[in-house]
């Protein structure tokens, strides 16, 4: 096995509490790390040519320390902290990175509040990511002065907001986290790189060598070598730097039979991304921000999108997601509840103040991921650092253009104007702006992968007609090699090629395990939304739960792959391997199936 750069770097191997592997397995796994490295230097790997802008290991300049590790995961979102954590907790050393200070991703620092289907309390999601909401309750149950009506609650929400039943503040996730995890990083098997993201990668063949990791603070580069990479990333960086075959936007119907699909293939055309914030609400003060410097444009503009969006973005109608007629939204602050009329404050409502000791929160907070900042004026896949950065800052001003609207000119239900005392809480989300530390991206490039979901396997009027069953009968395509179960809404927003919402019915899915190897790459695998499905699919298999599953299943299958001495490829084409694996996922608790009593 390789040594990392420092000595206590020497993670001792360990049994699973299933006891899915025996003893001589785990063992073996040393002398299969060992042998796997030689083989790397059979076919070249620790010697190889250089080609395109990939260095040779003996050309490359050496940059002081050289990681190794048994798993590099590049990204460190939920998929990417679920995979470290499965990884983990099975012996092996893990190199993670993160471009900003958080862990987390969308949880923490995109500071989306999950989204999760309605029976998430007891079915639907693996058994590490319940325990990852059980941390998140903790939290509160352990440091924050709740009422005790709060706290005998044993589905604690928080916040109580209307999108999940665990609403909460992105430090309460970034805690939990970072308490799963610091045990990992004190015996030395895990190490985390913040401010860090991938500048390039050696390649051998159809095997990824080493990743090189240039920190976003210092410029320094480092290489990162391991016998498995995942990509974690919000875009899925990963995969044109390793020379991964992937995809991009909206597929043709020609390619793919989905009959929401175009006629042709849109590669540019992605979904919105929205730079979120949270706000507050002090009656009779006054926190207007200054005037962004864009706000004259988004105040006046108006959406270009199929069908026809009903009036400016900065104002209260807008097209509901589903039937694309125009729909006037509620906004109340801290009043919606005795209003009887909930709206965008308790949608992704954080902390209810009555949830909490009385003049504990003056007010509620509230977080903003809504249809007015939505930006899909631009694309950031494949985008030059110039124009990412254009997209990126225009995105910002949206998003504070609307918090000036809201404090100046959004029309009251009584006949004013505006709430001066909304005030914008950069202490909620840890930056000075106000701005989360990171956009929410709703979609990635894709891997072509051994299997790509399609809306036929999952969308619920696809379904009906491809089956002929009743709508109460009809249920997702069964995947042989399932490796996780999601349920949510195929759920796309305003695109960079125009279109509006498409916002599907689907029925409770599995995730096939064919969509997560690529069709040639051996040792890199999906760790997100950057997995084997289509521009319409991954609106629902983006979301929370699904991130975390993925991100899990990858983890355990490059730890059932390096103990058990095969490749991703043999696990899903091999029944022996397949049935163990699928088995180590049930013993580890991943739910791969749906009851019949979900699964409509």
């Amino acid at each position: 096995m390789p040594r990392l750069a420092r000595a206590s770097w020497t993670g001792k191997a360990c049994i699973s509490p299933m006891q899915a592997f025996s003893f001589s397995e785990v063992m073996n796994r040393r002398s299969f790390l060992k042998s796997t490295l030689a083989s790397f230097a059979a076919l070249g790997t620790t010697e190889p040519t250089s080609s395109g802008n990939a260095y040779a290991w003996g050309e490359r300049p050496r940059r002081s320390p050289e990681l190794q590790a048994d798993i590099g995961i590049i990204g460190g979102g939920l998929g990417g902290c679920a995979a470290a954590l499965a990884a983990l907790r099975h012996g092996f050393r893990v190199v993670l990175t993160e471009e900003t200070d958080w862990l987390g991703g969308q949880l923490t620092q995109q500071a989306v509040p999950p989204d999760e289907h309605p029976w998430i309390e007891s079915f639907g999601a693996t058994r590490s990511y319940r325990q990852l909401r059980s941390r998140i309750r903790d939290y509160y149950l352990r440091n924050y002065p709740l009422t005790a009506n709060a706290r005998a609650r044993w589905n604690l929400n928080p916040g109580q907001g209307s999108v999940s039943a665990l609403c909460h503040e992105p430090r309460a996730a970034l805690a939990a986290l970072g308490e799963w995890l610091a045990p990992f990083q004190s015996s030395g098997r895990l190490r985390v790189l913040h401010h860090c993201k991938p500048a390039s990668a050696d390649t051998t063949g159809d095997r990824v060598d080493a990743v090189q990791l240039v920190s976003l603070k210092s410029g320094q580069r480092t290489w990162l070598s391991a016998p498995y990479f995942l990509d974690a990333t919000e875009l899925g960086d990963l995969l044109p730097l390793t020379g991964t075959e992937f995809r991009t936007g909206f597929e043709s119907h020609k390619e793919t039979g989905e009959p929401h699909g175009p006629a042709e293939p849109q590669p540019e055309n992605v979904q919105a991304f929205t730079w979120c914030f949270a706000m507050d609400h002090l009656a009779g003060q006054n926190h207007t921000i200054d005037k962004p410097r864009d706000y004259a444009f988004w105040r006046e503009y108006i959406p270009l999108l199929k069908p026809p969006w009903p009036g400016p973005l900065l104002s209260w109608p807008y097209s509901h997601p589903i039937t694309l007629e125009p729909r006037r939204l509620n906004f109340q602050p801290n009043g919606e509840e005795e209003s009887g009329q909930k709206g965008l404050w308790t949608y992704r409502r954080i902390a209810y103040r009555k949830n909490f000791t009385e003049d504990f929160y003056p007010s509620d907070i509230c977080l903003v991921n809504w249809p007015h900042n939505d930006y899909w004026l631009g694309n950031l896949i494949g985008a030059s650092e110039t124009e990412a950065q254009l997209h990126l800052e225009r995105a910002k001003q949206l998003s504070l253009s609307l918090l000036y609207w809201l404090q100046t000119e959004a029309p009251r239900a009584d006949g004013g104007q505006g709430w001066p005392g909304l005030r914008i809480r950069p202490d909620v989300v840890g930056t000075e702006d106000g701005l989360a530390k990171h956009p929410y991206i709703r979609e990635s490039r894709r891997i072509k992968a051994e299997f790509t979901v399609l809306e036929q396997h999952v969308g619920a009027e696809a379904r009906m007609k491809l089956t002929g069953k009743a709508k109460d009968e009809v249920s997702a395509e069964v995947f042989p090699d399932s490796v996780g179960v999601g349920s949510y809404r195929i759920d796309l927003h305003p695109s960079t090629g125009g279109d509006s919402y498409i916002d599907i019915s689907s029925l409770p899915f599995q995730i096939p395990l064919g969509a997560l190897i690529p069709q040639r790459v051996e040792n890199l695998l999906p760790a997100c939304k950057n997995l084997g499905v289509t521009h319409i699919t991954n609106g629902c298999y983006r979301l929370h739960p699904v991130e975390w599953n993925i991100g899990e299943s990858s983890g355990l299958l490059v730890a059932y792959c390096l103990n058990r001495q095969t490749t991703p490829r043999q696990v899903r084409n091999q029944v022996k391997h397949l049935e163990a694996y699928q088995q180590f996922l049930s013993n580890e608790g991943v739910e791969i199936a749906w009851p019949k009593t979900y699964a409509r």
